[in-house]
């Protein structure tokens, strides 16, 4: 455990920088190093963690692999929804493969992201598919944080013959002990605004059609959080049993595209902090975060209540957590 002046140099960078944060959790050889709670939020507290919901998601599409549901991210994305009709003139979409949406150089037919009317949909999985494809050639980069990764939970559905909540449960959460109660509807705006704000709401945001979210609504404790941060830096093994493949770890952590714009690498919907050291994370809106470094054998994860225009976590993680830990 760290002694009290570390803990303060924590506590201090939190109330200075970093008010928003409900939890840092710090795991070194697999052993709790320090749990520190904030805002009221404490071990039980379950946090909305945006974008890391995708990370999630890509640890669920390599158990697929494993458990032959998927054959490869090869495939065709409308090889798993035959019956979508393809509009005319329309060619790119039948080109697109899961490969293409994991690395995030996917096409799209939109210049704004149209959000307001994607949260308005019914169906979130028709929603994206029409807005796939497009005229413009497949791209080297073009990150698509909402609209695009519902794909993914609709390929997962169609594939097990399974909720993905039933799914995750099945072969992520229960094996590694998290509880994620239901799946959560919304019917207005409030009630939305309202989940992404609360601190005892567990579950996963779905639609109508009962889809859970590719892209954010995943509530997780910070605990949780680093429990899949272990799972990744001991290569998907959890207690003697292999929870994802060790080669799907490697490969969705290592520099598969590149984001020119933020000088960031990206594998499969995983950020790529530095492939020598083996290190990662997975990155939500608001300043939520799972990263490991293999090299230290460290596992930091932060959660946060939403606030626009957090401040950079990963840059406290390298900055002022980490140092704390591998001298």
């Amino acid at each position: 455990m760290i002694n009290q002046e570390q803990y303060k140099i924590i506590e201090n960078c939190v109330m200075k920088d970093y008010k928003n944060t409900a939890g840092i959790v710090v795991m070194k050889k697999g052993q709790l190093m320090l749990e520190q709670y904030f805002n009221g939020c404490d071990a039980e507290s379950m946090v909305h963690v945006y974008s890391v919901t995708k990370s999630i998601v890509s640890i669920l599409i390599g158990i697929a692999l494993d458990q032959g549901f998927i054959k490869s991210i090869d495939q065709k994305v409308l090889d798993f929804f035959p019956e979508y009709v393809i509009k005319r003139g329309e060619k790119l979409i039948q080109q697109i493969t899961l490969r293409d949406l994991l690395i995030m150089q996917a096409p799209f037919k939109y210049r704004i992201p149209p959000y307001l009317k994607y949260f308005k949909s019914d169906d979130w999985l028709q929603f994206t598919l029409d807005l796939l494809g497009g005229r413009k050639p497949v791209k080297t980069f073009n990150y698509t944080p909402l609209i695009g990764p519902d794909i993914f939970t609709g390929i997962l559905r169609r594939s097990s013959g399974q909720t993905v909540l039933e799914f995750a449960r099945e072969y992520l959460f229960e094996p590694l002990g998290i509880n994620v109660e239901k799946s959560i509807y919304f019917n207005s705006k409030e009630e939305q605004m309202a989940f992404n704000k609360a601190k005892d709401i567990n579950g996963w945001a779905a639609d109508l059609t009962g889809l859970n979210a590719g892209g954010w609504g995943l509530t997780l404790s910070t605990l949780d959080m680093a429990k899949i941060g272990q799972l990744y830096l001991d290569n998907g093994l959890w207690k003697g049993k292999q929870i994802v493949s060790e080669q799907w770890v490697k490969m969705s952590t290592k520099r598969q595209n590149f984001w020119e714009q933020e000088k960031l690498a990206y594998g499969y919907l995983w950020w790529v902090i530095d492939e020598e050291k083996h290190s990662a994370a997975a990155v939500g809106d608001g300043g939520n975060v799972i990263y490991y470094n293999a090299e230290h054998d460290l596992v930091i994860a932060i959660t946060s209540l939403f606030v626009p225009r957090a401040k950079d976590r990963l840059a406290f993680i390298k900055n002022t957590i980490e140092p704390l830990f591998i001298g």
